[in-house]
């Protein structure tokens, strides 16, 4: 896959008749490419920890994180994935590039993400920057609930889950329409461990999803959750082999095509009927960011040895 591939219907603004020499078949499909490579907001290509790849074939957008330190929402990677929003917001959708599905993934070996910033929030803790530990907060949020609202385009967003998602990663996945993890992939929310808890979505999704005891349970429990008991719990929509996320994901973008519109507009539908204002993500943040400034220093010390403990087993994995 590379980051333009053939296929894509532009014949509208390609139209051949307007040259004077008629072009080969191989070079209309150039054209082709060429038109939908002027289309996409370069700078989606040019991201600093996220690898983005569009397949016209599928008429699909492929991102994959690649964090340059440990696998966490860094206030770097949440500034690319403003601008990525941004620009697929403002470069697809009808009458532009077409985009049916958007998929997010991760290159850090078996892990999708760590979640939260650990190291920021102790430095924010330790300093009393309530202000600070908001704002991240808002910028995550802000971010999710784009996201749930599939950024206003008639698409399906897909979360592939190949390793770990914990905290902040988990409640991101939350955010997909559908999410396909390989067997042996592992869900959790660490953050009762050091007396916190998920700030960034968790409460608002789970409870639609799950009823407010079960997802109270979850949140609370501070339990490592299969792929394969998400899937029965009904959070993750297909499992696939250990390796084959990727050809999964692929292979549902092909049985659904003939029925795309029909799964948007479900998932709109289902949107309309459990509603999650962005007004709600904010205020839990804010009961976040109270909460943090309370934790002890014993308390924190465990959330530096979890965040020492990420970044060591990602450095074994690399």
């Amino acid at each position: 896959m590379q980051h333009l591939v053939s296929g894509v219907d532009m014949r509208a603004q390609a139209d051949t008749n307007d040259c004077a020499i008629p072009l080969h078949a191989g070079y209309e499909a150039l054209r082709e490419d060429a038109l939908v490579r002027l289309a996409i907001p370069q700078r989606l290509f040019e991201l600093n920890e996220l690898d983005v790849l569009y397949d016209g074939e599928r008429r699909s957008l492929w991102t994959f994180m690649r964090p340059r330190q440990r696998p966490s929402f860094t206030p770097s990677i949440l500034a690319d994935f403003e601008c990525w929003q941004e620009d697929i917001a403002s470069g697809f959708g009808p009458e532009q590039v077409a985009l049916d599905y958007l998929v997010l993934g991760s290159r850090a070996p078996g892990v999708f993400c760590f979640g939260g910033d650990l190291e920021l929030f102790d430095r924010l803790i330790r300093d009393g920057d309530r202000d600070g530990l908001a704002n991240y907060g808002y910028r995550c949020v802000e971010i999710l609930h784009r996201n749930l609202h599939a950024l206003d385009l008639p698409m399906l967003t897909i979360g592939l889950v190949q390793g770990q998602a914990l905290g902040g990663g988990f409640e991101a996945l939350l955010s997909f329409d559908i999410i396909i993890a390989e067997r042996g992939s592992s869900f959790g929310l660490p953050e009762t461990m050091f007396g916190l808890f998920p700030g960034m979505g968790a409460h608002a999704i789970l409870s639609r999803k799950l009823g407010t005891a079960q997802a109270s349970r979850m949140i609370q429990s501070n339990r490592v959750h299969t792929a394969e008991e998400m899937y029965e719990l009904g959070i993750v929509t297909e499992l696939a082999e250990p390796g084959g996320g990727v050809e999964a994901v692929r292979r549902f973008i092909d049985r659904s095509s003939r029925r795309h519109v029909g799964l948007v507009n479900s998932h709109r539908a289902m949107r309309r009927a459990a509603p999650i204002a962005l007004a709600e993500l904010r205020d839990i943040v804010d009961l976040w960011a109270d909460a943090a400034l309370h934790l002890s220093s014993g308390d924190l010390k465990l959330m530096r040895r979890l965040a020492a403990t990420q970044a060591r087993l990602h450095g074994a994995a690399a």
